[in-house]
């Protein structure tokens, strides 16, 4: 054969041999994927869910599908291994899946026993076992083991076959596993248990039906105390930690494991990966437990008064970081029907947890100073009338005030002026995503509850709202200035009884808050800020049932107060100086001063505001010179001018509401003081004296029909000046008769458009027109 005829049949021969080992290869690898099985080449675990604060604490956590409690695998602690390595498997760093000195023992052993005493399988061996699912023990059984021990080994490492085998590994019960035997026996995570503790759960696997915490006690020290002097004789740890671990007791009973938030864990069950188990959150274990236990001790309280469910969110104002989350409260035994229900995402109607941020987008606008005078009187709107919950009228209010009162008159005439798209433009960007419809849809009672919200949107605004107000929130709606404003203002309600001298303790925190109330006393909410925690409270019935006792001030205020008083030290945001500038306003009126107003005073103002408008009250007003009526100078000229003929007015700038306004005013505040009359010849306007305060200018009005079928009546009003004026009343032009003080009219009008005619004793006049619709 040639020299080239050989080097041909050599490169056939090394190509072969390429193409054998090739295919081996091959081979071997499809050995590790079909030969071992499925679960152990990554394939899902059945695990329990688990939740944990921020510092690793469990917090609650879900059985398996297989009422099994098995956490996945997890970092396994220094201590469990040198432990469960000197107990089960002392070699396990230095073979391949087999222990040949291990198996001859075994042998040896059971035959000089006559029965199997011991199996002679390493770690790895019992890791297969445990994820086959405890398959019967046989020689052939053993060799598969064996077998695929070795290509364990292969394809992981030491550390991941210890780790798998520290989740699976039996514990007695229904527990499964390092970590949830930890908690179920010693109630701390693997990380904190003592060298007793550690040796005490590192020989359990060994014979768990048998030997574990609260069964065969004796068995169980005996074990314990022979694997600490093991691992006291291999230098582990010194003699003083030998005998205080010999003097520890073993654990009595298991304990519980906790169910500290179950809502949370659902919530994150939704939100994350579908296979991931473990839930390492930012809840704080203390303020958790603190707040489970004020909800539940307020929500055993009101459930004698029919109110069954109760929730609270605490938020890291700065990071909005989940620091506690109640869902609900009771259990499923107390509330079967309404506990799984999470409140916390849950829409419910806002009540009055939207006002704030309508006053600091009017603030904003220059639509509105923060004391400005706002209207607080009977209102109607086509058929719509709201009207405040305390069934009283201020005539006019500061907006500020409104605000901590919640007065729902006002803040339904500020969003008319204002417009329900731009508002609703502003609650979307302030993170509302439950505002799906059109300002159609919800109308002027969007700001009283109209709409829906989740208390997870509501609390993260507030949480905005304060960062802003803070200069750490960049795109927040509402400028940092107006920010800072609305959350002073939010601090200054007056608080429930238990809180209503918050001021005289030094221990006491300043809060911005909020509470709201919704229609049919279905939902009572209240959310307080401070720097550091936001605190969003609700209470109510998960069904939507009402109740008359739900009412914010006496169920969520006190609660979200309680919780507050458990939280750590909290502080204030500084004046943003850069974000303000100085207005000078009137000190009646609170709006910017015009030339007429005598006193005036300087507040802080949003910089990003426009110009506001000028006080409309303040007036310059002519008086006879001894201010016993109003006069012109015509009035004082001539002789029906008497003693003033000749005289001049003295003229004064004085704050003046229109008679409408003054009507309910004078009865709310001591220092108004009304104008006098004007002297008796003089010809005034009916605008300066009379006022027609209902029905207002083309009202369509619906009167319900009486429980007995009788037509029902409306009660119409109307304001003068002064208090002996008479004013007559007419109808379509027929007269109905004259009041004096007190000027209202009743009457039960047929469906249709009407005139009304008040006339003053004085001779001035004025019309409205209404219509009366079918009910």
């Amino acid at each position: 054969m040639k020299k080239a005829d050989i080097q041909k049949l050599w490169l056939k021969i090394k190509k072969r041999k390429h193409i054998i080992l090739l295919s081996v290869l091959i081979l071997f690898s499809a050995s590790l994927i079909f030969i071992i099985p499925a679960s152990l080449v990554g394939k899902s675990q059945n695990y329990s869910y688990a939740l944990y604060d921020k510092n690793g604490i469990l917090l609650g956590g879900q059985v398996a599908a297989d009422e099994q409690w098995r956490f996945a695998p997890d970092e396994v602690p220094e201590k469990f291994k040198k432990a469960i390595i000197a107990y089960e498997d002392k070699r396990f760093y230095f073979h391949s899946g087999i222990d040949i000195l291990s198996i001859a023992r075994a042998i040896k052993l059971n035959v000089s026993k006559k029965r199997i005493v011991s199996g002679g399988s390493t770690l790895t061996m019992q890791t297969i076992r445990l994820l086959e699912n405890h398959p019967k023990r046989t020689y052939t059984q053993k060799i598969k083991e064996a077998f695929i021990a070795v290509l364990f080994e292969i394809r992981y490492t030491k550390k991941h076959i210890l780790k798998l085998y520290c989740a699976n590994a039996p514990f007695g019960g229904n527990v499964v596993g390092l970590e949830a035997a930890s908690w179920r026996y010693f109630n701390r995570p693997p990380s904190e248990l003592t060298w007793a503790e550690t040796a005490t759960l590192a020989v359990l696997p060994n014979q768990p039906s048998l030997v574990y915490p609260g069964a065969n006690s004796e068995i169980l020290l005996e074990k314990r105390n022979y694997l600490l002097n093991k691992l006291y004789q291999k230098k582990y740890f010194d003699k003083k930690t030998y005998e205080l671990s010999l003097a520890e007791s073993l654990p009595s009973k298991p304990f519980p494991l906790p169910s500290n938030s179950p809502h949370y864990l659902e919530y994150l069950k939704q939100t994350h990966k579908k296979n991931q188990t473990k839930f390492y959150t930012t809840l704080d274990y203390n303020i958790q437990k603190n707040t489970f236990r004020i909800i539940e001790h307020w929500s055993s309280e009101f459930s004698r008064r029919g109110i069954s469910n109760a929730a609270a969110l605490i938020l890291d104002t700065k990071t909005k970081e989940v620091l506690a989350y109640c869902g609900n409260s009771g259990n499923a035994l107390r509330n079967p029907d309404s506990y799984a229900v999470d409140m916390i995402q849950s829409k419910r109607s806002s009540g009055s947890l939207l006002k704030p941020f309508l006053y600091g987008a009017m603030l904003d606008a220059g639509e509105l100073l923060p004391d400005q005078l706002v209207i607080d009187i009977p209102t109607r709107i086509g058929n719509y009338r709201p009207d405040n919950n305390i069934k009283k009228y201020s005539g006019v209010v500061p907006a500020s005030e409104a605000l901590t009162r919640s007065l729902n008159i006002p803040a339904i005439r500020e969003l008319r002026k204002f417009g329900i798209n731009r508002f609703l433009d502003c609650l979307r960007k302030c993170g509302f995503t439950t505002f799906n419809h059109d300002s159609e849809y919800y109308g002027l009672p969007l700001i009283l509850g109209g709409g829906e919200i989740t208390m997870w949107e509501a609390a993260r605004a507030y949480a905005d709202l304060m960062n802003k107000a803070c200069m750490e929130q960049s795109d927040f709606p509402i400028s940092t200035g107006s920010s800072w404003i609305t959350v002073n203002v939010l601090s200054t309600g007056i608080r429930p009884e238990d809180e209503a001298n918050w001021q005289k303790y030094a221990n006491s925190k300043r809060i911005a808050w909020k509470t709201g109330t919704s229609n049919g006393n279905r939902d009572a909410w209240a959310i307080g800020i401070t720097r550091e925690y936001t605190v969003a409270v609700w209470i109510g019935n998960a069904n939507g049932m009402g109740n008359p006792d739900l009412k914010s001030v006496s169920t969520s205020a006190p609660v979200m107060f309680d919780i507050f008083s458990v939280l750590p030290k909290t502080s204030w945001p500084d004046i943003p100086y850069d974000d303000l500038t100085e207005q000078t306003v009137c000190s009646h009126s609170g709006f910017a001063a015009s030339p007429d107003c005598k006193e005036t005073k300087s507040i802080f103002r949003s910089r990003a505001a426009v110009t506001p408008e000028l006080c409309p009250y303040c007036k310059k007003i002519s008086f006879t010179f001894d201010k016993k009526y109003r006069a012109t100078t015509e009035d004082l000229t001539g002789e029906k001018a008497g003693i003033y003929n000749g005289t001049l007015p003295k003229i004064e700038k004085r704050f003046v509401l229109p008679p409408n306004l003054e009507y309910w005013y004078k009865n709310t505040s001591v220092v108004y003081t009304s104008l006098p009359d004007f002297v008796p010849w003089h010809h005034s306007t009916s605008a300066d004296n009379l006022s027609i305060v209902f029905p207002e200018p083309n009202a369509k009005i619906i009167i319900p029909v009486e429980i007995d079928g009788t037509q029902g009546a409306m009660v119409m009003q109307a304001a003068v000046r002064s208090s002996d004026t008479f004013v007559y009343w007419d109808v379509d032009g027929i007269y109905l008769g004259y009041t004096e003080k007190v000027h209202e009219m009743t009457i039960s009008p047929d469906s249709g458009t009407h005139i009304l005619t008040v006339t003053d004793s004085n001779g001035n006049i004025l019309k409205r027109k209404f219509e009366i619709l079918e009910s």
